[in-house]
Parts: C-alpha cells; sequence; structure tokens
C-alpha cells in the first residue's frame, strides 16, 4: 500500500511540474488559455447611392437601361479569281468553285429615346445591314427596322416593338461647357454595357473630316469600337450627344472622342420619322476658309468669314448674284467663322426662305437677299 501511495505521489508532483513548466513558458498551449482580443475593426456605415461622394452611380442607373447593343449582319461577295468565272473551268470543276456571299456581323450601340420604340443610333453602324437585333439591359432582344438614315451627319432611326421600352431624357447639350464631366455608354469590343468618365474637351469641333456636317462635342471618356452610337451623358444621366467616332491610330482610344450634340441630334431625328429623310437648305456654292494669307490679299483685318470658290450655275446664290472671290461675312445677321460654320447654318434653314447675306466684294461690304433653296441628296 505504501509503495502505490509512493508512485501516486510520484506522479502527481511530475504532473504539477510540467503544468507549472507549461503555464510559465508556452501558455498558449493550454485550452482555456485566453487567445486575446478579437480585433476592432471599423466599419462605414450603409451609404445611399444618391450620398455617396464622387459617386455617378445615380447617373449611371438612370441612363443605362436606354442604351442597347445593336448587332447588324450582311451578306458580303468576295471578289473570285478571273479563272473561276470562266465558262470552260466551271464545266469541267463545276459551281462549287464559284464566289459565294459570305455573311459578315458587326456591332454598336443606340439609345432608346421614346416609349414607342424608336432608336438613335449611327449611320455607319447600320449601314447596307440586311438584318439588325438590339438587345437591352434587361435581358430582351428585338428585330429592328431602319426607319431612315442621314449619312452626312451620320445618324439613323431604328424602331423596335416592344413594351415598357425605357427611354432617355435629352438634356441641354447647348449649355454644355468645356470642363463639364460626362459618361460615355456603349457596348465597346462586344464585351457588353460599359460606363466610362471623361470631361468635355472642346466644343463645336469641325473640320474633323468625318462628316459633311460636323458639329461635335470633344470628350476623353473612352470611347471604342462598338462604343458608335452610344450615349453620352451629363452627370445627371441626361443625353447630351450621340458618340460617333474617335481620333486612333490604333483603333483604340487615346483619349479624343467625338460625339454629336443631342439638340442636332433630335432635329434630324424628328425629320427623319416625320418624313424619312433630312432636309437641308442650299446656296449652290463651294466654299473655302479665310487664312492668314487669304486675309493679307484681300486687305481684311483679320481672318473671318468664307471665300466662295465656285457658285453653281442656276443655283440659288448664282440667281442671287453672288459671284466668286466674294467673301461671305453673315447670315441674317449672324456672323460666320468659317466654311463649316457657314455649311452649317445654312443646312439648318428652311428651303424656300429668303434670307439675307452680308458679303464683302472689292472691299466693299454688301448685302444680297437669297431664296434658299433645298440641298441635293
Amino acid at each position: 500500500m505504501n509503495k502505490l501511495w509512493l508512485i501516486f505521489a510520484q506522479s502527481v508532483t511530475v504532473l504539477l511540474a510540467i503544468f507549472f513548466v507549461v503555464s510559465t513558458l508556452k501558455p498558449e498551449l493550454l485550452p482555456w488559455t485566453p487567445r486575446g482580443k478579437l480585433a476592432t475593426i471599423k466599419e462605414s456605415a450603409p451609404v445611399e447611392v444618391a450620398s455617396r461622394p464622387g459617386s455617378f452611380n445615380a447617373a449611371a442607373e438612370i441612363a443605362m437601361p436606354s442604351v442597347v447593343n445593336v448587332f447588324t449582319s450582311k451578306e458580303v461577295r468576295m471578289p473570285s479569281h478571273p479563272l473561276l468565272d470562266d465558262p470552260i473551268f466551271q464545266r469541267f470543276f463545276g459551281e462549287r468553285f464559284e464566289s459565294r456571299p459570305r455573311r459578315t456581323s458587326s456591332l454598336g450601340s443606340g439609345v432608346i429615346v421614346s416609349p414607342e420604340g424608336y432608336i438613335l443610333t449611327n449611320h455607319h453602324v447600320v449601314e447596307a445591314a440586311s438584318e439588325i437585333q438590339v438587345a437591352l439591359v434587361d435581358g430582351r432582344n428585338a428585330k429592328a427596322r431602319i426607319i431612315g438614315s442621314d449619312p452626312e451627319s451620320d445618324l439613323a432611326v431604328l424602331k423596335i416593338d416592344l413594351d415598357n421600352l425605357p427611354s432617355i431624357t435629352f438634356g441641354q447639350s447647348e449649355q454644355a461647357k468645356v470642363g463639364d464631366i460626362v459618361l460615355a455608354i456603349g457596348n465597346p469590343f462586344g464585351v457588353g454595357q460599359t460606363v466610362t468618365m471623361g470631361i468635355i474637351g472642346a466644343l463645336g469641333r469641325s473640320q474633323v473630316g468625318i462628316n459633311t456636317f460636323e458639329n461635335f462635342i470633344q470628350t476623353d471618356a473612352a470611347i471604342n469600337p462598338g462604343n458608335s452610337g452610344g450615349a453620352l451623358t451629363d452627370t445627371s444621366g441626361n443625353l447630351i450627344g450621340i458618340n460617333t467616332a474617335i481620333y486612333s491610330r490604333t483603333g483604340g482610344s487615346l483619349g479624343i472622342g467625338f460625339a454629336i450634340p443631342a439638340n442636332a441630334a433630335k432635329q434630324i431625328m424628328e425629320q427623319i420619322i416625320e418624313s424619312g429623310s433630312v432636309t437641308r437648305g442650299w446656296l449652290g456654292v463651294s466654299m473655302q476658309d479665310i487664312t492668314p494669307e487669304l486675309a493679307e490679299s484681300f486687305r481684311l483685318k483679320k481672318p473671318g468669314g468664307a471665300l466662295i470658290a465656285g457658285v453653281l450655275k442656276n443655283g440659288p446664290a448664282d440667281e442671287a448674284g453672288i459671284k466668286p472671290g466674294d467673301i461671305l461675312l453673315a447670315v441674317n445677321g449672324k456672323s460666320i467663322a468659317d466654311s463649316s460654320e457657314m455649311l452649317n447654318l445654312v443646312a439648318a434653314l428652311p428651303p424656300g426662305k429668303t434670307v439675307t447675306l452680308a458679303i464683302l466684294r472689292n472691299n466693299s461690304e454688301r448685302s444680297v437677299k437669297v431664296k434658299v433653296g433645298k440641298r441635293p441628296t
């Protein structure tokens, strides 16, 4: 009995010694030892969308449902080798060597502008398309038909037949200022609907060489292939432009994009919906900008106006007595800076209206009344 008691006492002594060593040197090994306090992490309270500083989520959510993806397809007959069209060759080898049409597809964007299903996009997006499909953000798809297009402004109007369509609100593009923040919404490279942000870099950009009639909003919001026809909006989600083109040597965005102002696009759209085409004023003249060299030769105080380089015989200007070499200074009292501004100003005049032109001839300013004609297609 004494021997058993001795063994028990020694075992307890050894266990107590082990416990003392562990609790002193490695207390974390004991299961009941506290592991320390949990880290205190500060989390911000949920922020309402409208109150997020620096966020344009509200504007994007307003405009994005109105922007659609436009998918077009058309048949293209590839040129064949002359030998394949030889009757003798086809007699022996059959028609399998004949050139056959190949279907190509492309993509772009568009903007729903009315609950009736009218969509604004670019002319070059739907040009020569045999089939047009439109995809909405909510997952719906519809076949679209072309109501009309205007190649000179690169605008087209489509229509789809769906219910409960989200239409965008037109903003005041004429009140836009350089430095305003804008959002570009579209389907770049087919990756899906995308929103990019930038500012307005310039207004009234012309002589870019893209369209006949140019009065672009320039922006550095990233616009890439597939964005054409999409929306340029203000920070309230209102439409101020239709994205049209980029300046690029590589095909990607370099920070210079161009959009057609919404007020001009709206006027063209209304004419297309009403008549299927666009009617513009016309004088029947060819114009040239006044360079500093021309201003010096004409003894002008400063470059301005547009030099009339040619006059179409029996055209409105010819019948009014305007001659090559005249310098057009103003239309109905509104001075013009260059030939592009003159072209846009005259195009906005209704055919048949009589206007007063201020011209400079032989260093003498005079007024000439001209009956505006209809611009040929």
